[in-house]
């Protein structure tokens, strides 16, 4: 039977959308145990015109300091072979001013043997960077 998103219980796909969502939950509560049970050491990673291989980066993102994730809202989530995109707002807090504000993210994912092995994707940091006070709260003239 097909839950609301459309998945099959127990299927491949519905097992790798909880991989994805215990790696995203890693943001929250900053487990980087958990994380390397569902990122692969190698994965490559793809996006803002970059491309990297290894779980150090996601760890990174993950832990970084000064920055903490204070909600997440998954707003879509889709799941085909062995693929998984999302869609997403997460609320941070720059410590040092406690200004807080909202990045959305979309994201896709590649799994294999249970963890993700590859993912690409773009999240708004312009707007993150203002709504911290990191860059002006103005237009950037060209």
């Amino acid at each position: 039977m097909a839950d609301r998103s459309g998945i099959e219980a127990g299927t491949e796909q519905e097992r790798n959308v909880e991989v994805v969502r215990r790696y995203l939950r890693t943001f929250l509560t900053k487990d980087l145990a958990e994380l390397a049970e569902v990122v692969a050491e190698d994965v490559e990673i793809y996006g803002s015109g970059t491309a990297v291989r290894g779980r150090r980066y996601p760890e990174a993102a993950v832990s970084s300091p000064g920055l903490t994730v204070l909600d997440q809202q998954i707003l879509e989530i889709f799941a085909a072979e062995d693929r998984v995109v999302v869609s997403m707002a997460q609320t941070y807090r720059r410590d040092a001013t406690g200004a807080t504000t909202v990045q959305s993210a979309c994201k896709m994912y590649r799994l294999a043997g249970g963890r993700i092995v590859q993912f690409w994707g773009e999240q708004d940091t312009y707007g993150l960077l203002r709504g911290l006070g990191l860059l002006p709260d103005e237009p950037i003239a060209f």
